[in-house]
């Protein structure tokens, strides 16, 4: 099993140097984060290890942009405390400001991923990444489904822990697969298809109600015979739909919103449907807008669907970096039971594999 953060004390933390990974691959608009659930998820840690006296350097990837330093300010903002930044993740400046620093001392590392052998889960860079240190903490887990230098192979240079973070999604997550399937609903909608018909096979003897939306429906659509036209698809996917149709809990669009020769939203029957389901609904986990939702034409069904969620009585569990900034940009996040920082990670730890991250923390064990 893996061992939390929680369970060391300030004797064992006071001093110390804890590397911290976190997952900061935020969106970025005109030099801005304009989703910041990630960065503010992981405050409870970071105070955590602050508080008993921990020196942490907070580590992270960012795809939107080369470097942290343009969005740094606001990432202090975020964690409301005072943070350094460092401009790498290993070599002198990393060791000369650890040297240097007091208890309670946070610093933010450069972009991991400048360095192509953070990808290559490569162990001598892992090994690099670690010298400076005494702890390791992950409280990524939006990442740990990828075999990273950072997130897998280092584990076998320090003594390696779960963040307060990660250990609430390993929670969440396992409550919304193992509680009994009566009452339970699964919303999956979305651009990438291939992530999300594992967890459909899964959910099949787990969940009560399997409601489709997104470019996901669009596979059920050509599957049944209808033309989608220029609509986003997968034809890797047509037989699995073939099959998956014969099952009655697996509800797909009675109507839609075309645009284009393109199906970019559910229609107001689908609507209906789903909010009936929803406010008979134990729990509801979502993932993925249910049409075009960054275009506010097309951004109805999902709208609605959040809205009844946030109004349920149902624990409610969503993720998925779209679901999080339409519902944070909705003003909804707060009326959300768990919101799961993990995208692709929710849906592969969803759909019953066994993530490397976790892997490498003994979860398994």
């Amino acid at each position: 099993m893996i061992k939390s953060v929680a369970e060391l004390t300030g004797k064992e933390l006071n001093e110390k140097k804890v590397l911290l990974r976190v997952d900061f691959n935020v969106p970025v608009e005109n030099g801005k984060i304009s989703e910041t659930y990630r960065v503010t998820a992981v405050k409870e840690t970071i105070n955590y290890l602050a508080s008993r006296g921990a020196i942490v350097a907070i580590l992270s990837h960012i795809m939107e942009i080369n470097n942290f330093e343009p969005i740094f300010s606001q990432i202090k903002e975020k964690l409301a405390r005072e943070i350094k930044f460092i401009p790498d993740c290993l070599g002198s400046v990393v060791n000369d400001n650890l040297s240097q620093a007091a208890a309670s001392d946070v610093f933010l590392l450069e972009n991991v991923r400048k360095y192509e052998t953070e990808e290559k889960n490569d162990e001598e860079f892992a090994e690099k990444l670690t010298e400076p240190f005494d702890i390791y903490v992950n409280d990524a887990f939006a990442v740990s489904h990828r075999s990273h230098a950072s997130v897998s192979a280092i584990t076998k240079f320090l003594p390696s822990y779960g963040g307060l973070l990660l250990m609430k999604e390993i929670e969440n997550l396992t409550k919304a697969i193992e509680i009994p399937s009566e009452g339970k609903t699964v919303i999956l909608g979305g651009a990438k298809i291939e992530t999300k018909f594992p967890v459909i096979k899964n959910f099949l003897d787990k969940a009560e109600n399997i409601l489709i939306g997104g470019a996901v429906a669009n596979v059920f659509f050509k599957a049944r015979g209808v033309d989608i036209k220029k609509s986003l698809t997968d034809d890797n996917f047509l037989e699995d739909a073939k099959t998956l149709l014969k099952e009655k809990k697996l509800v797909i669009p009675d109507d839609y919103v075309i645009s284009n020769d393109m199906i970019l939203d559910i229609g107001q029957k689908t609507i209906d449907k789903f909010i009936k389901t929803i406010s008979e609904s134990k729990m509801v986990i979502w993932n993925g807008p249910l049409g075009k939702a960054e275009i506010s034409e097309f951004s109805r069904g999902s709208e609605r669907i959040a809205k009844a969620i946030a109004d349920s009585d149902a624990f409610s569990i969503v993720g998925g970096g779209d679901t999080i900034a339409f519902i944070e940009k909705m003003g909804l996040i707060d009326k959300f039971s768990y919101i799961s920082t993990g995208g692709g990670a929710m849906l592969e730890f969803l759909a019953g594999k066994l993530l490397p991250g976790l892997e490498a923390l003994n979860y398994n064990e």
